[in-house]
């Protein structure tokens, strides 16, 4: 159902509204989801089957543990094509769903993987600074990678308690810390350069993406620089969802070894063909970034500080109604 939903915008955006974004991070927001919107799931390797459902579920259990599952009702705030939303309905953590953007394109993906899936799902075009539902609607707010590209995170983070029931929870992954941000980047930068360099050699004729690919690519990348407002730091993250007035804060980091594999993977992949990597480098990738995430959660998370890993979670909960007492 499509109750509140906006219809979709031109992904086609004129140059007048490309150089309007290079000033507005929102519209910035706006154009580039849009315009990502169709071919997002592919880029990041987004599925709706058992190995993306094990990472919404896992992340999310990291964040909040299992209290309270199934969820009855759930808000997914910049939802995208609906990632961590379906597989989280999925995966036994959510009745019943409402997605949300500021991209129109996105809603519509979120609403057809919604329908596609069987999921009870509605979707509206929505500002995370001006939520556009009732007070006290849903259990559960979520997010992953969406506080930084929000120009105003401590409104947005009021406008979520304003939505949740007393005593509902919030929960959002995936955002970039300041360290892991600096590392990732620069990896990634890195590996850009190698690998469209490295590919004009003839030995490699075929391994190099057309130019204009290339070209699109690094446009991607250049829009990118305005879309991504924030990198956190987790005690910061924590101040500011206490200064909101949530209760029951806690921020946790996850991914250090597997960031460093990560980013520069995904870097090459955008650079090469997919025909040349196939299922078998799909499959190496995949396997080794879990091994890297298991050292991580076992290992390092115990002997290095929260601050230099690249993810970092939040959650907490809006404080529960004041219990009346009886008189007489």
């Amino acid at each position: 159902m499509t109750e509140g939903h906006e219809p979709a915008a031109n992904p086609h955006a004129s140059a007048a509204e490309i150089e309007a974004a290079w000033a507005d991070p929102k519209l910035a927001n706006i154009l580039y989801h849009d315009w990502e919107a169709g071919t997002y799931d592919e880029k990041w390797s987004i599925s709706y089957d058992e190995r993306c459902i094990s990472y919404a579920t896992d992340v999310f259990r990291a964040a909040a543990g299992e209290e309270g599952w199934p969820y009855p009702t759930a808000m997914e705030l910049g939802g995208g094509t609906g990632f961590f939303l379906l597989n989280l309905m999925q995966g036994g953590v959510i009745k019943r769903g409402s997605v949300t953007d500021l991209s129109p394109g996105m809603v519509d993906v979120a609403l057809r993987n919604a329908e596609g899936l069987g999921l009870d799902v509605d979707g509206r075009v929505a500002d995370a600074e001006r939520i556009p539902y009732d007070d006290d609607s849903f259990d559960l707010v979520i997010g992953h990678a969406v506080l930084h590209h929000i120009p105003d995170v401590p409104a947005a983070l009021r406008e979520v308690l304003r939505v949740l029931k007393p005593g509902g929870r919030f929960v959002f992954c995936g955002e970039p810390t300041k360290v892991g941000d600096f590392y990732a980047r620069r990896l990634g930068q890195l590996t850009w350069w190698l690998a469209t360099n490295v590919t004009r050699l003839p030995a490699l004729r075929g391994w190099r993406r057309p130019q204009s690919e290339l070209d699109s690519s690094s446009r991607a990348a250049a829009l990118e620089a305005v879309v991504d407002l924030h990198t956190f730091d987790p005690s910061w993250l924590e101040r500011t969802a206490l200064g909101a007035g949530a209760v029951d804060v806690r921020a946790v980091t996850e991914e250090f070894s597997a960031a460093l594999l990560g980013w520069p993977v995904r870097t090459f992949e955008a650079a090469v063909p997919d025909e040349k990597l196939g299922l078998r480098w799909k499959l190496f990738a995949y396997q080794a970034w879990l091994r890297l995430s298991a050292v991580d959660k076992k290992v390092l998370s115990k002997v290095l500080p929260r601050e230099v890993f690249y993810n970092v979670m939040i959650t907490g909960s809006k404080p529960p109604a004041p219990v009346e007492l009886s008189r007489g």
